[in-house]
């Protein structure tokens, strides 16, 4: 039942959206999602995400979207470009996320190998 409320609501929603957009010329931006995907990129690089073969499959697929992204220079491929660099992004941001997860899991290991080599340390003194 409340499947079928909200569908006619987000109809409504939808339709006050597309009729507020602005059809006029776009902006010349192309290069500020093109500088938001390739900072993302180098993060997660100097981050170390090709050493994670989770996040290292992330990082390839952003460089590859970002790289096809480029060659879309057309005004009439601005909006596939602006969707692949937008994808491009969220990839690299999530091969820096698997990255630091990966980074915070070995510390976590490390240090409870630590404390469990610390008390059997402290029982064989006792």
């Amino acid at each position: 039942m409340t499947l079928r409320l909200w569908i006619p609501i987000a109809a409504i929603a939808f339709q006050g959206a597309c009729a507020t957009t602005n059809t006029g010329p776009e902006p010349a931006v192309p290069s500020l999602g093109a500088e938001d995907s390739a900072g993302a990129i180098r993060a997660a690089e100097e981050v170390g995400a090709a050493h994670s073969p989770e996040a290292a499959l992330h990082l390839e697929l952003a460089k590859e979207q970002f790289e096809h992204a480029r060659k879309l220079t057309s005004a009439d491929d601005r909006p596939a470009s602006t969707r692949l660099l937008m994808r491009a992004r969220a990839d690299a941001d999530l091969s820096l996320a698997l990255t630091r997860a990966s980074t915070a899991k070995l510390e976590a290991q490390t240090a409870v190998e630590k404390v469990k080599a610390q008390n059997v340390s402290l029982q064989q003194n006792n």
